[in-house]
């Protein structure tokens, strides 16, 4: 394979992506941003994608029960230079990298899909996948 081919993350990129995740989970679980849009707020990170040269790190994030996620994104992203003094320290890295904020969808595609699931049509197309498998 030729280095012009994405191969996607590599195993460098996904451990710094998971220590910078650690590092966002416990600013937001204490509380350190201050900001009346994340006031009371819990706020999930389910995922960090950094980027090839770990200069730029996407957070995903999700308030618990989804209310009002693009309002505290919008807030994150106010903070993003404090957050990113905060996380610095902690990833032990030479430099940190500049974090943006996305809604994270994962949650809401995984409730489409197991909304797909549990319809009539695919519980009609298990039972009668069923019945063929007893006539074998």
């Amino acid at each position: 394979m030729s280095k012009d081919q994405k191969l996607g993350p590599n195993q460098r990129s996904l451990r710094v992506g998971e220590l910078v995740r650690h590092a966002l989970a416990a600013i937001f679980a204490r509380g350190d941003v201050e900001d009346d849009a994340l006031r009371g707020v819990i706020i999930t990170v389910p995922e960090v994608r950094m980027s090839p040269d770990l200069k730029l790190a996407n957070a995903y994030v999700m308030p618990l029960g989804g209310q009002r996620a693009e309002a505290i994104v919008e807030a994150l992203n106010r903070h993003r230079k404090f957050i990113r003094g905060r996380v610095a320290p902690q990833i032990n890295m030479k430099f940190a990298p500049e974090v943006k904020f996305f809604v994270d969808d994962t949650f809401e595609e995984a409730g489409r899909i197991d909304a797909l699931l549990r319809s009539d049509k695919v519980k009609r197309d298990l039972a009668a996948g069923d019945e063929d498998e007893k006539e074998v």
